[in-house]
């Protein structure tokens, strides 16, 4: 690579670390960007895994206190993110091509459905926490995370905001931890076994790092309703992107 393929991984890093943060949508930034520097789709897919997990390095170093804060369930619920993550890894290391790809729009479109629809699915839940649903669902997204990933912070939030009583604040504090946990297990993997161009990775992570960093203070300015909109609607345009490309 170039010093200028260096420099644009960078600044696409941090957008995607901000962009990861708020929405979820990390990898319609990252992913297209590691093609654009002449990585191939597979080694483009897990050098994109390892540079993310900066998204949450940099997240968590600026929102450690309320992760924290969510207590002892926290620790269950990243014991079955990191199971996940493995599993989904595994999955793209030894699955034909293309194999799980092709239900990524669809369930990239139900989650944005369901996050346009959320007041409305609480209501009819009676606001109840439902922990176990929701440790699957952890478990099933980090699958997803670990295999592909984009769009897997879309899923994450939709989970935790029809599935817990948690607010959009907390809710996207908790999406960008366990999609964390699901990256970092996931990179190990790849690490070792997979084609990881680690020249694209340290300069993308760089950016990612400090994008992800700068997400925590940028969602508090945002409204609630309109961050839950604008985020459905971006996944929206990811599922579009997925199916057409």
């Amino acid at each position: 690579m170039s010093l200028l393929d260096v420099g644009f991984l960078v600044v696409a890093g941090f957008f995607a670390g901000v962009v990861g943060f708020v929405t979820g949508l990390a990898s319609i930034v990252s992913y297209p960007a590691l093609l654009a520097v002449g990585l191939s789709p597979v080694a483009a897919n897990v050098t994109n895994t390892v540079a993310m997990v900066g998204v949450g390095v940099g997240a968590l170093s600026n929102s450690a206190r309320e992760v924290a804060a969510t207590g002892r369930k926290l620790v269950r619920w990243t014991v079955w993110a990191a199971v996940g993550g493995t599993l989904g890894a595994t999955i793209l290391l030894v699955a034909p091509a293309g194999s799980f790809e092709t239900v990524v729009p669809f369930m990239v479109a139900f989650a944005s459905l369901a996050l346009i629809l959320q007041p409305r699915i609480r209501a009819l839940s009676g606001g109840r926490d439902l922990s176990r649903t929701y440790t699957f669902s952890v478990f099933l997204v980090a699958i997803y995370g670990g295999y592909f990933g984009a769009g897997a912070g879309v899923i994450f939030l939709a989970a935790s905001l029809i599935l817990t009583s948690e607010s959009v604040w907390r809710a996207t504090i908790l999406k960008s931890f366990l999609l964390g946990v699901a990256n970092l297990v996931a990179a190990v993997g790849f690490a070792v076994f997979g084609p990881v161009h680690w020249g694209a990775a340290v300069a993308m992570a760089v950016g990612a790092v400090a994008g992800g960093w700068c997400g925590p203070p940028l969602v508090k300015l945002v409204p609630p309703t309109i961050l839950r909109i604008v985020i459905a609607l971006a996944g929206f345009g990811l599922a579009g992107w997925l199916w057409l490309r």
